[in-house]
């Protein structure tokens, strides 16, 4: 059996889904045929029942009973004739066994124990019909009875010992039966057929669509195509149409992320290229001096050595972002996640901020805010932020940072940010023209829109309403965690 399983799991879905119907129709078909039969057989045997119950006589003569059994016939030609109507086998049976034909039997009926107890006492099995054979073989139905006798002078009773059987033969009915059976057999067999034919075809037409979806998905592996599209209706809310429409869906997310990354790989080409470039030029100057022996003035050469440090900064920087972009992204529910005190953060935030831009004023107004979110990531982009409003802040200017009920805003009083520039800043390697002789990789804000993402809130940047600009994060609470217990 388990062999059988393991083959049936090997076949198709196609041919699994034709046999499941072919088994199906033909249950159903074979439990139709068999209670359709022994319905029919009932009914026949009922019909025969009554013919036996109609035939039984009133009463026999007291003298033609006493001729039988002085007689006995046990052949139809010894038998004399009865004067009931009966259509097949008639005979009276002893209490010991003994049985005698009565009028034009056909022949001996086997007499059995039930017989002989209806003789012993009629009140036992009065009535009772079965199944039995003649002495011939053939099948009949038997009804066995108490022999009631008419004496004129006695009057009407029941003989002592003695039973009246009376049976009709069986061969027509289970000529019908027989034939009923073999073509119910072709009924069914045909119906089977029918219906795996059937469900051949409905599986084909059911399944199209998943073979269209699996040379899909085989043209994709074979061609890292990933622009195909099933076609779905629109209308159309199966599984089938599901798993297209999802199916469509990773493609198309699938195809966006391969753009991402290819478009990421030429911008951080496009970007590394030039601090490279310049790296690559002051070091072959200095080295040209080493071998020329013709050594650069003290202040060139202290400007060199100052500029391929500034270089390699500026290019440790962009391979630390292009390290942080390049980590998956994570939802609130990751390992790394913990609930943070975003003020705490913010304040560490200004800290450093306010080592990078000594001369500008940075107020802080923060009021306590719990979130869930990585805290390395969280202040990296507070300080990106920080960062940008310290850059584009005029000397001596102001920053005004303030915290309260989940919204950071840092608001700078700088140039501010063009309205056709405002949909781009959070794109990758996108810098402002006007930004462009400025220190930076054009990755800060990228990393704080995704760090923000991450987190479950949104940051955005407008203009200010007398100049500058206001960076807004706003990231959903979290439970404030219990005070740490003091030893």
């Amino acid at each position: 059996m388990s062999r059988l399983l393991r083959r049936f799991r090997t076949l198709p879905i196609r041919a699994r889904l034709a046999l499941l119907v072919a088994a199906a129709v033909a249950f159903a078909v074979a439990a139709v045929s068999v209670t359709c039969w022994f319905i029919v057989q009932g009914k026949l045997y009922g019909e025969l029942d009554e013919d036996l119950q109609a035939s039984v006589p009133r009463a026999l003569p007291v003298s033609q009973v006493r001729t039988t059994l002085d007689a006995c016939p046990q052949s139809p030609s010894e038998s004399l004739p009865f004067g009931a109507r009966v259509n097949g086998y008639a005979q009276i049976v002893h209490a010991d066994g003994r049985a005698c034909l009565i009028g034009n039997s056909a022949a001996l009926v086997k007499v059995t124990d039930d017989d002989r107890a209806v003789a012993r006492d009629p009140v036992i099995g009065e009535g009772s019909i079965r199944n039995g054979t003649d002495s011939e073989g053939n099948r009949v139905r038997v009804l066995t009875t108490a022999l009631s006798v008419e004496d004129p002078d006695a009057g009407r009773y029941t003989a002592d010992d003695l039973a009246l059987l009376i049976a009709v033969p069986l061969d027509s009915t289970r000529s019908t039966l027989n034939e009923l059976a073999l073509l119910l057999l072709l009924v069914s067999g045909v119906g089977v057929l029918g219906s795996s034919a059937a469900g051949l075809a409905v599986a084909r037409a059911g399944l199209r669509p998943v073979d269209k979806l699996t040379e899909a998905v085989e043209h994709v592996a074979r061609t890292e195509d990933l622009d195909i599209r099933i076609p779905v209706e629109d209308e159309s809310e199966d599984e089938i149409a599901r798993l297209s429409r999802s199916f469509n869906s990773m493609t198309s997310a699938l195809a966006s992320s391969r753009d991402l990354q290819q478009q990421l790989i030429a911008d951080a080409g496009h970007e590394l290229r030039t601090p490279l470039t310049s790296l690559r030029t002051n070091i072959e100057l200095l080295t040209r001096s080493e071998e020329t022996g013709r050594p650069l003035p003290a202040a060139d050469r202290k400007a060199l050595l100052a500029s391929v440090k500034a270089q390699m900064t500026e290019l440790a920087a962009l391979i630390g972002d292009l390290q942080e972009l390049s980590r998956p992204e994570v939802g609130q529910h990751s390992p790394r996640t913990q609930i943070v005190a975003w003020q705490d953060v913010v304040d560490s935030a200004i800290g450093r901020a306010r080592l990078r831009g000594p001369e500008l004023a940075i107020t802080a107004d923060l009021n306590p805010w719990y979130v869930r979110a990585e805290p390395a990531a969280l202040e990296r982009a507070v300080v990106n932020i920080l960062d940008n409003a310290v850059k584009f802040s005029p000397e001596g200017g102001t920053i005004d940072v303030r915290l309260a009920d989940g919204v950071l805003t840092v608001r700078d009083h700088g140039p501010g940010i063009p309205a056709d520039e405002l949909p781009h800043v959070f794109d990758r390697f996108w810098r402002s023209p006007s930004a462009r002789a400025l220190p930076g990789s054009g990755l800060g804000l990228s990393i704080v829109a995704r760090t923000v993402r991450q987190a479950g809130g949104e940051v955005t940047l407008t203009p200010a309403p007398d100049g500058g600009t206001i960076a807004t994060i706003r990231l959903p609470g979290a439970p404030t965690p219990p005070p740490a217990e003091t030893p």
